[in-house]
């Protein structure tokens, strides 16, 4: 693979042209503007090979936290619950106990293959109405986020405890000795940090959040200063010692209650009895052949291991294996079938408690649907098709924004049982608000904003308790003997889908290793334009693809991919160079 080696740890970041326009394809307005999370240490590739149980995360000491969690017994989902802990106070600006996450699980004693959903929900006393102004019409996307309004009830801590109560091995108390540990003694802030602290308009606003992050004159502290969490730590003490309850009753919930509903500007309609009440979910998760493979991901509401699926299910007839992987026709076709997928995805993905979901990896359906793709022309328009089920759909389809604050984290343990996990608090440091040393989400700016669309209901439209799509991708793939093969997800906003579907081609057709597979340049479509990574041996594909019919954008696409995978040595892992995760192996 070809491929530029020389990035600096810390590039220039122009982002705004490549978010701007993924904006304005969403139809979203977009006046004012916040970086997402920047690539650093591109020029390394974080990887590990070796037997035994094998951790990639996106914080060094998130990936300590599992370690010492799996040498003291614990198994995948005590690491998972353990890392999620730790990652809420290092990169507080991605995911956390005031979010939500999508677990896989795989059980190698039974075979069985488990999917949490711990997405957020809407508060009962939200309606169709929430993210309209006085006149009828959509908010701005930073009207929408700053504040009350856009926090969901979080599900995290939900979804951990429902999947620590089926496959943990140890006391859930113990699994959060590592975050109180370092909340306690302290942590010191990473480069990355520093610069989302230094570009963020909005959080400095927030009482707690500056007196945490920022200096007396404004400017976020710098790289190295340590911080210490005392707030986040007492809060730990009591969810270990009484359970979940600990958040969603009593204090905790009391003080995300009131701050929620005492924004000043945007204030939300949070209740205490929505907290109460919230309750994370086991679902089935769904799979698919592809090749001589069979690939696992999460159901609605996360569109994303529909629409992983289904651009696998549109590229089975080619023979991506004999194509160039940095080629012109090897990212147009696979953009073409992004294009397709995501058109259905739009129209008919949202959460299943009251959406009519077709089926859209009926063999048939897909068959006669990648013969749209052109080898060598792109396709100028793509609508959704008409699946086995459409017929009964009476919802319109329309997209909703998504930004890159999520994380990923990829795991097996010694026992061969494993763990892929997404967890999110959507855009960079969610709502802006901090409470108890935790940042509350934004996720309700992942329904969409316009209740209506042609006269009909939009499928991912508010609702009350309602569960907004998303398109977190956590994904385990198995061989033809049905042994892990696997483990892979990534954040990036509706690109997850895009990058988890490359990393799953590189490593099935291209039998690229996991190391070379994340580090490739990223590329794909959300449905519009064709955007290529900059500064990557991609750039000079553009004049080519145009000549094909695309729209080419080319831009920063910061994927976090965290892939593990089985190999003739045991496991091989690797994290994505373009953020600051590591993976480790324990013989």
């Amino acid at each position: 693979m070809k491929r530029k080696e020389s990035y600096t740890q810390i590039r220039h970041f122009h982002r705004s042209l490549a978010a701007l326009c993924l904006l304005v394809a969403l139809g979203v307005h977009a006046e004012a503007y916040v970086a997402p999370e920047p690539a650093t240490g591109f020029a390394k590739v974080n990887r590990a090979e070796g037997y035994g149980a094998m951790i990639a995360a996106a914080n060094p000491h998130a990936v300590e936290a599992g370690i010492e969690i799996l040498k003291e017994g614990g198994d995948a989902v005590d690491a998972a619950i353990a890392m999620q802990m730790v990652l809420n106070l290092v990169e507080p600006q991605s995911s956390g106990i005031g979010g939500g996450a999508f677990l896989l699980h795989y059980s190698k004693k039974d075979g069985k293959i488990s999917a949490f959903d711990g997405r957020e929900t809407a508060p009962m006393a939200d309606g169709p109405d929430l993210f309209l102004d006085r006149n009828g019409k959509p908010l701005q996307f930073y009207a929408a986020v700053v504040g009350g309004k856009s926090v969901g009830v979080p599900g995290n801590l939900r979804m951990l405890e429902l999947a620590h109560e089926k496959y943990g091995k140890i006391p859930w108390a113990k699994l959060f000795d590592p975050a109180i540990r370092l909340a306690e003694q302290g942590f010191t802030i990473s480069p990355r940090l520093h610069f989302l602290l230094s570009k963020d308009k909005f959080l400095p606003d927030n009482p707690a959040a500056r007196a945490y992050f920022y200096r007396q004159d404004g400017t976020a502290k710098e790289v190295g200063t340590v911080l210490k969490n005392p707030e986040l730590a007492r809060d730990f003490r009591e969810i270990s010692k009484e359970g979940a309850r600990a958040f969603y009753r009593g204090r905790i919930a009391h003080d995300i209650v009131a701050a929620v509903r005492g924004q000043v500007k945007n204030p939300g309609k949070l209740s205490l009895s929505d907290l109460e009440n919230y309750r994370a979910v086991e679902r089935e998760a769904i799979c698919s052949e592809y090749r001589k493979y069979r690939v696992c991901g999460m159901p609605a509401p996360s569109s994303g291991g529909i629409t992983v699926l289904e651009i696998l299910g549109l590229l089975q007839r080619f023979d991506m294996g004999g194509i160039e992987p940095e080629s012109a026709r090897s990212i147009h076709l696979v953009t073409e079938a992004e294009r397709l997928a995501f058109a259905d995805r739009n129209r008919y993905v949202a959460d299943p408690r009251d959406t009519i979901i077709p089926d859209l990896l009926d063999r048939g359906y897909l068959e006669n649907r990648s013969a749209l793709i052109d080898m060598d022309r792109s396709m100028q328009k793509v609508e959704p098709g008409n699946p086995p089920g459409s017929a009964r759909v009476n919802t319109a389809g329309a997209d909703a924004p998504e930004f890159h604050s999520t994380s990923h984290l990829s795991i097996v343990d010694r026992d061969g049982n494993a763990v892929s996990m997404t967890t999110s608090i959507e855009d960079g440091f969610g709502s802006r608000i901090m409470v108890d040393g935790f940042m509350l989400n934004n996720e309700l700016t992942d329904f969409s904003f316009a209740p209506e669309q042609d006269g009909k209901p939009v499928a991912n439209r508010v609702g009350p308790g309602k569960r907004p799509r998303s398109s977190m991708a956590p994904t385990l793939v198995f061989d033809e003997k049905g042994g892990l093969y696997a483990i892979a997800g990534s954040p990036g906003g509706p690109f997850i889908i895009d990058y988890v579907a490359k990393i799953l081609i590189s490593l099935i057709d291209w039998h690229l290793d996991p190391a070379k597979a994340v580090s490739m340049p990223n590329f794909g479509s959300v449905g519009g334009p064709l955007f290529l990574e900059k500064d990557t041996s991609l750039d000079a594909l553009a004049p080519v693809l145009e000549k094909m019919g695309h729209v080419v954008k080319i831009g920063e696409l910061n994927s976090g991919a965290h892939v593990v995978e089985r190999g003739n040595s045991g496991w091989a892992g690797a994290a994505d160079p373009r953020r600051e995760g590591v993976v480790e192996v324990l013989p």
